[in-house]
Order: structure tokens, then sequence, then C-alpha cells
């Protein structure tokens, strides 16, 4: 696996997708992360912590510095539970339980995420504005209706299928309404 590489893609599809959705700071931000997909296996059967260190380490940064918040999908194994900052919990008062990610339950991204974040807790629901899925992990659950596909500038990282949401306010009204752009 070429990691220079890696960080400079997944930079470049962090940018794309920050611009093409409209997140906003203060908002959140969903990834889905499968580092076996990225590894070129099946989702679940080839974990690499370094490739989540990778992926994690650009998209939190970038996320950081733009004052986004970030939540981290987890696998199946958690019921596909997010990592967020406490700060974060507190301000939305989200429900925290109890669970330290591991590289097979939890996956690679939060396990990068846990190390990363300052003060990293656990939630089981949360409703982001846009999101970014690397290795066809369903993030949908977490964005909030309704949702609008995007298309990253890069289709794959690695080995992985990469797909985006965006979110926008429900259209109601019927034929009388007028929307704004």
């Amino acid at each position: 696996m070429d990691f220079k590489k890696l960080e400079a893609d997944t930079q470049m599809i962090i940018d794309d997708v920050i611009e093409k959705s409209g997140i906003k700071a203060g908002q959140i931000f969903v990834l889905g992360l499968s580092s076996s997909e990225v590894n070129g296996g099946l989702i679940g059967h080839a974990s690499s912590a370094e490739i989540g260190e990778v992926i994690v380490g650009v998209i939190y940064k970038t996320l950081k510095a733009k004052g986004i918040y970030l939540a981290v999908q987890g696998c199946e194994h958690l019921n596909r539970a997010l990592l967020i900052e406490q700060e974060l919990a507190d301000k939305k008062e989200f429900d925290i339980v109890s669970v330290i990610p591991q590289l097979n339950a939890g996956g690679s991204g939060q396990v990068a995420a846990y190390k990363l974040m300052e003060n990293p807790v656990e939630i089981e629901h949360i409703t982001a504005v846009a999101g970014l899925d690397i290795g066809d992990t369903s993030i949908g659950m977490h964005v909030k209706h309704v949702q609008i596909p995007l298309r990253p500038v890069l289709k794959e990282l690695g080995g992985a299928h990469v797909t985006a949401l965006k979110s926008r306010p429900k259209l109601i009204g019927g034929v009388r309404a007028k929307y704004a752009n």
C-alpha cells in the first residue's frame, strides 16, 4: 500500500466532498470506513490499523480546521454506533454508550479516531448533514433526510468504492409552493 498516495487521495476526496456538500462549521459529518475494502479485501476481513490512521487522520484534521464535527461509524459488531467528541455529545445531549473500539469490533476508522480525538465517546444514533462512505459501509442511516448522493472526485480509494451524501431540507407545499435555490 502506498500510504503517501492514500493520504493525497483522501485529501482530494474530503476537500471535494466538503465543497460539494456545503457543510458548515458546527455541523456533523459522518464517516464510514472499511480499511479491508481499501486494502483490496472483503469488508470486515482484512482490517488495517495503518490504513485507518492515514484516512481518519486526514479527514479529522481537515474537518477540525473548519470547525466541523466528525462522527465515525463503527462496524456491524457495534451496531454501527458512532465515535464522537464528548463536547458534541454534551452540546447535543446525546446518550453515551460504553465501549472502546477495537480493530475487529468498531473497525480501523474508530480505532484511529479514538486515538486522535481529545475525549472520544460512543453514541448509537446521530443525524449528520453530510458524510463519506469508503467501502460501502452504509452511512445513510446517519444522514438526515432528504439525502442527496454526491459523486466524489475519485470513485475509489485503494480498492474501496467511495460514495458520499449531503442533505437538504424537505420540499413541502406542492404545486403552489415556491422554493429557494
